[in-house]
């Protein structure tokens, strides 16, 4: 990659992401690294200013909020050379006419990562206490520790964890597991290279086998047509009673109809930070259930953690203008099955 010195470098993303993305500290940075003109930023691609700003535009970061570059509005910046995403996914806004000008995209996906996989380990460490549901009992009738101290199932140890999927989620997951003494962490991936599984400290599983042993099952695939529903009623059933489904992912890998039943039932226990549809309307049967815990697409990046995903892009941009690779670049084939 040839050097570029201070590329001349536009912003495009929604008002509220801006201003939780690049405050003072960011813009200075930025202003260091690139040639910025009026607007820095703009939430769109099709105004006069921002098409004038498009036309010498050579890199573009972009985050949530971010129109999509359709052919026509790549075609408004000649000069497009990189597409920094201070973000998790890309779809939506990076289609393949972008890789087929030579365009370079990296994201933030890496960055993104990490609060959602701590926020796993947390829902699988109250998990296996049952906190959010003996909360959700105390609200009704008070719940003693002389209650809980004989009960062989609120604990932490030896305990079994499917994780599905192998992703830069599920990788720091199975990794965080191990500050947890499991009985094992069982990886349900098939694209998955078995010897990096073993690394990270998981165990290579067929779902069937996996959903049998798991007394804790947490999802990170992406939601492609492939994926959608893939745990259902029959996939519930095969659960010990007891177990608890955890969902960071896309709330689309779960049929919450059979769900439903399953919670009710009280077989399987849940906790939810996405949903299908999302948000859950109000008054839907899950959110009654003293067994589900839902909450509000919280375990990705917000506050302070999304500066990091920032500070990753800066980072690119860097490299960028100096010639060197991206850390995280993405291909046309990588977008396409991405979260």
């Amino acid at each position: 990659m040839p050097v570029t010195p201070r590329p001349h470098v536009l912003l495009a993303m929604d008002a509220p992401t801006f201003a939780l993305q690049f405050r003072g500290p960011e813009l200075a940075r930025l202003a260091d690294l690139a040639e910025l003109g009026d607007p820095v930023w703009t939430p769109e691609l099709d105004s006069p200013s921002a098409r004038r700003r498009l036309a010498t535009t050579e890199v573009l970061v972009t985050s949530w909020g971010a129109p999509a570059l359709t052919p026509e509005r790549l075609g408004a910046a000649p000069q497009l050379r990189a597409v920094l995403h201070a973000a998790g996914s890309v779809r939506g806004i990076v289609g393949a006419e972008v890789y087929r000008r030579g365009v370079v995209v990296s994201t933030a996906a890496e960055a993104n990562a990490v609060p959602v996989a701590e926020y796993t380990l947390a829902a699988i460490i109250m998990a296996g206490k049952k906190a959010p549901f003996l909360a959700a009992q105390g609200r009704t009738a008070p719940v003693t520790w002389a209650q809980v101290v004989g009960r062989e199932d609120l604990s932490n140890r030896g305990r079994t964890v499917v994780v599905v999927g192998f992703s830069r989620i599920g990788r720091r997951v199975v990794e965080l597991l191990r500050l947890l003494d499991t009985a094992a962490v069982l990886v349900v991936d098939p694209y998955a290279d078995p010897v990096a599984v073993r690394a990270a400290g998981g165990e290579p599983a067929e779902l069937e086998a996996a959903l049998r042993r798991a007394d804790v099952l947490t999802l990170h695939a992406p939601a492609l047509p492939e994926t959608r529903h893939m745990i259902g009623a029959r996939e519930l059933a095969l659960l010990p009673p007891g177990a608890t489904l955890v969902n960071t992912a896309r709330g689309t890998l779960v049929d919450h109809d059979a769900l439903l039943a399953a919670c009710a039932s009280g077989r399987v226990d849940a906790i939810l930070d996405v949903t299908d549809p999302e948000p859950l309307p109000a008054g839907a049967p899950l959110l009654d259930l003293p067994n589900v815990l839902v909450t509000p697409h919280v375990a990705g990046s917000l506050g302070a953690e999304a500066r990091r995903m920032s500070e990753h892009v800066l980072d690119e941009l860097e490299a960028f203008a100096q010639g060197r690779p991206l850390a995280t670049p993405l291909t046309v084939d990588a977008t396409a099955v991405s979260a």
